[in-house]
């Protein structure tokens, strides 16, 4: 991604849209052109804006809010599974991803639940992880979305299908491709608000004016033929609570 950033500078573009990791790498590739965040980064934590009300520098955007939402995933998960005790995050061990187990196990103590971090580097790690879990009689899985699990999702879904684990996650992709339940931030308005940015500073606005916005529409989504394919019931109160249940 350095070298691609590298490359846009190099070609004078006017505007980079970015995600994830992408964002700093632009960042670190320009201060001069606007970078505009689509998503999945803290643009505070990663320090890449002043603040949100006044970013300061060249980036702007919608920052990720990840941290904030891990007590309700957990809850979520207790409301589906009401004798869940042990649950483990699998993610790539980046700084955001060790802050953001943190922020999950502080939440699991207050729910009565022992939250236990899988740390994966690539995918030859994934059998002895999930033989682990299985090992330590996890009840639940909850995948962090970083740049590995991404990238190897579909392989980390079969093998939890595989392990009968329930899954959470934090987009709607990862349920609508096997995982159980997603509980986030809609991604799709994230990058529609991104256009937003854009049109704004194309019209002569100035990224280090414009006030990173934090998500405001969030979806829950459950798969229920991951549900059956695992032998689970879901409870009709969770059903109800869905914004979307595929079937």
């Amino acid at each position: 991604m350095p070298s691609l950033a590298k490359e846009l500078v190099g070609l004078s573009v006017e505007i980079i849209v970015a995600g994830g990791p992408a964002i700093s790498a632009a960042a670190k590739a320009t201060d001069k052109i606007p970078v505009v965040a689509g998503s999945g980064a803290d643009l505070i934590a990663s320090g890449l804006v002043a603040s949100l009300a006044q970013p300061g520098g060249n980036v702007t955007g919608t920052t990720n809010i990840d941290r904030d939402m891990t007590a309700k995933r957990l809850e979520l998960l207790k409301e589906t599974l009401p004798k869940i005790s042990r649950v483990v995050v699998l993610h790539g061990g980046a700084k955001p991803d060790i802050e953001e187990f943190r922020e999950t196990e502080n939440a699991g103590r207050s729910l009565g639940i022992k939250v236990q971090s899988s740390q994966v580097k690539e995918s030859s790690q994934f059998a002895n992880a999930y033989a682990a879990m299985t090992k330590e009689r996890a009840n639940a899985l909850i995948i962090f979305h970083g740049s590995v699990t991404l990238r190897h999702r579909k392989m980390l879904l079969e093998l939890a299908t595989k392990n009968r684990l329930p899954t959470m996650c934090g987009l709607a992709l990862w349920v609508e491709e096997g995982g159980l339940i997603s509980y986030g931030v809609d991604d799709g308005e994230r990058w529609r608000r991104a256009a937003v940015f854009v049109d704004k500073i194309l019209k002569g606005a100035k990224p280090s004016d414009l006030p990173v916005e934090q998500p405001t529409k969030f979806e829950f989504i459950i798969n229920l033929k991951t549900a059956k394919q695992i032998g689970l019931i879901i409870p009709p109160n969770v059903l109800a609570r869905a914004n979307r249940v595929i079937r």
